[in-house]
């Protein structure tokens, strides 16, 4: 049943479904008419919102883009490109499902670990998988591989809106002796790590993990040429010696090693004196994979090259942020964001509160994927309707964290590196992703009825 219904919601998907950035767009169309009937902006004033907003996160694309080009250059390096073809091989290739299970469990695990980290390193573990298991469905291998973003990533270690509570200096705790949303910093001991996020993170990781395999045809699989596959799977490059003084400094490991410490040694000091929780912030992230890049690679050329050929990965972000920067101008600078957040609190309870956030924040996760900056932008009413109604800022963070990875199931922006690679659509594996996020919707819904007295 699974296999047919997944079959037919992708034909379905494949026909209507249209680009990402289109996708885009008719997501700010609906932003305007929904501006225009709550807070009563008109066309002309939300348009004004909407460029007030089109240059906003700037900041933040340099920062998903720097995350995306460093993990990127860390999975290309030549010991973990050999590492992916020896794991592409595990798998019994007369048993696709058996390769789906191995790319959905290195997603779950990548993405827990880091988002960008995921998205980059499932994009080039794919091919490899494809290569070695010829009889596997390219279109819910890709599936599993998006599955660590719609299930654990921001229940994880890299999980945005725990970590700007954890950053000093966030926005969120005020500036210029102005009250802030919340008084005190709360490191990752007491959102990420706590019991509850860590088994409700590990159950809808494994059921996602185990629909995702279910989904798989037993016949009339779409496979992938052979020939094509070699195209995507070229071997790391290889640089000829130095001939001369110049290209003998370029080539210089010293360089990278100088490199690779100034990065690591103040996020260490920070660690050893402040503690794990309190250092593991967003910028700790990309210190860690620009270290990682530059030791991997060795020598300053193979890391430069790497970064070049990762900004491909990232052209998406770097083209679609503006538009959605727009969205953001939208709801924050017409109203929108905030009636909509007072029309939920409006109608919640203590025990339902994090159900209704859970909803929400799922449902503007469509509008605006940077889970990040709609924490910034939500965040300031979220957290007080919730204190009001008794609940702790804790209880709506993580209910907000659940709902944002689920719709990226079926929210486009994120998959483009993953897409880019094997050269498909989203609407290709839409019809899978659909059934998986309708799974995990319904134990986190019902999760979120259990954690007001959990926490």
């Amino acid at each position: 049943m699974l296999q047919r219904l997944g079959a037919g919601l992708s034909r379905l998907s494949e026909r209507y479904v249209p680009d990402a950035w289109i996708i885009c767009l008719i997501l700010t169309l609906i932003v305007f008419g929904l501006a225009w009937a709550g807070p009563g902006a008109d066309p002309l004033t939300s348009a004004r919102a909407w460029g007030n907003g089109v240059w906003t996160l700037l900041t933040l694309a340099m920062q998903f883009t720097l995350a995306l080009v460093a993990a990127h250059a860390c999975a290309t390096a030549t010991p973990v490109y050999r590492a992916l073809d020896w794991l592409a091989r595990l798998p019994n290739p007369a048993s696709p499902r058996q390769a789906v299970l191995l790319v959905g469990l290195f997603s779950l695990l990548t993405g827990w670990l880091n988002w960008a980290l995921s998205l980059v390193a499932c994009a080039l573990f794919v091919p490899f998988v494809l290569r070695r298991n010829p009889l596997a469905d390219v279109r819910v291998v890709l599936a599993a591989g998006y599955l660590g973003l719609g299930t654990v990533w921001h229940g994880g270690l890299s999980g945005s809106a725990p970590l700007i509570l954890a950053t000093p200096g966030n926005p969120l705790l005020g500036t210029d002796g102005a009250p802030g949303v919340v008084s005190r910093l709360y490191p990752i001991t007491e959102t990420l790590l706590i019991p509850f996020n860590l088994v409700l993170i590990c159950v809808v990781g494994v059921v996602g993990l185990a629909v995702v395999c279910l989904l798989h045809p037993t016949h009339g699989a779409r496979t992938v040429d052979p020939d094509t596959l070699n195209d995507l799977l070229p071997e790391p490059p290889s640089f000829a010696p130095p001939a001369t003084p110049a290209q003998r400094l370029d080539n210089f490991p010293g360089w990278t090693w100088l490199a690779a410490a100034l990065l690591a040694y103040p996020l260490g000091y920070a660690i050893v004196t402040q503690g794990f929780g309190a250092s593991w912030t967003i910028n700790a992230y990309n210190a860690v994979f620009l270290a990682a890049a530059l030791l991997l690679h060795g020598r300053p050329t193979a890391f430069l090259a790497a970064c070049r050929n990762g900004t491909q990965a990232a052209w998406g972000i770097i083209l679609q942020f503006p538009f959605y920067g727009g969205i953001y101008g939208v709801l924050q600078h017409t109203g929108l964001g905030r009636w909509l957040g007072e029309l939920f609190a409006g109608h919640a309870s203590t025990a339902s509160y994090p159900l209704l956030v859970y909803l929400y924040s799922a449902a503007m996760n469509l509008f605006v994927p940077s889970a990040g900056s709609k924490w910034i932008l939500e965040a300031p009413f979220l957290i007080p309707a919730g204190e009001a109604l008794g609940g702790s800022p804790i209880t709506t963070l993580l209910a907000y964290c659940y709902g944002d990875s689920t719709t990226n199931l079926i929210q486009p922006f994120f998959a483009i590196p993953l897409l880019a690679v094997m050269r498909v659509r989203f609407a290709d594996i839409l019809g899978y992703t659909a059934i998986v996020a309708a799974v995990c919707l319904v134990i986190n819904m019902v999760a979120m009825l259990f954690i007001p007295r959990m926490l």
